[in-house]
């Protein structure tokens, strides 16, 4: 799960978001509970067959923002595929809607992944956003086909350690990861905190990504920049 609340933001469970006030609609403002916006997006995945594995939500102390990721059962093993959520009562941010791999929410407004959906709250895309969550939750199935089949990629091209290195400068020079994260990216190359496989594309990858978290808030692309050059890898080195 990747929901960061540290903006003044809390845990909640579904059952304290339902009871959560929505204010009183206006002509040009009408705001979405943020329950519905859960089970909007729960009733377009289990539509066409995707299984919600966990829930995690958090909310402003106020409730006016709201924040959330749903896990998908994955029958991959070693990730998980990520919807990402987000809403406000408050006219703060537009309803938003993310999925990927990699998908970063957060309270203080981060919101990263491979497809990001923004709607404002307006009568209008009020009525229009069942059939809009369809048409975006519909692909997904084939979206998790290819993104497994980049990840086998990964895992099929092997990296020496002189190769590691010269991939790890890379990322510094693009300015993907800083000097302080290099010993970072090359401790997890060598004893990565999770089972990564054998030394490959893939290992790199998720070293690469482990140390990148506490700065994705920050600099949402930094995630897509090191897709950009893990791929550019794969297609060189086969």
């Amino acid at each position: 799960m990747t929901l960061m609340l540290h903006a003044g933001a809390e845990a909640i469970d579904y059952d304290g978001l339902r009871s959560i006030a929505t204010p009183e609609p206006t002509p040009s403002h009408m705001p979405l509970p943020h329950h519905d916006l859960v089970e909007m997006v729960e009733y377009a995945l289990g539509y066409y067959g995707h299984s919600v594995e966990q829930r995690q939500f958090g909310v402003t102390l106020d409730g006016g923002r709201f924040f959330g990721v749903l896990t998908l059962k994955s029958d991959y093993g070693d990730y998980s595929d990520v919807v990402g959520l987000a809403n406000s009562h408050n006219k703060t941010s537009s309803i938003q809607i993310c999925f990927g791999s990699v998908c970063f929410v957060c309270d203080n407004g981060a919101f990263r992944s491979d497809v990001v959906v923004r709607r404002k709250h307006t009568p209008g895309s009020k009525r229009a956003l069942p059939g809009l969550i369809a048409e975006i939750i519909e692909p997904l199935k084939q979206q998790r086909i290819t993104q497994h089949a980049m990840f086998e990629r990964y895992k099929c091209t092997p990296l020496n350690d002189d190769r590691a290195d010269q991939i790890i400068m890379q990322m510094f020079r693009r300015q993907i990861i800083n000097c302080t994260r290099i010993p970072e990216v090359l401790e997890q190359w060598e004893n990565p905190a999770c089972d990564w496989g054998p030394k490959s594309v893939y290992r790199l990858f998720n070293g690469a990504t482990w140390s990148l978290k506490p700065k994705v808030a920050e600099r949402p692309a930094l995630t897509q920049h090191l897709h950009e050059l893990m791929d550019g890898l794969v297609e060189h080195v086969n």
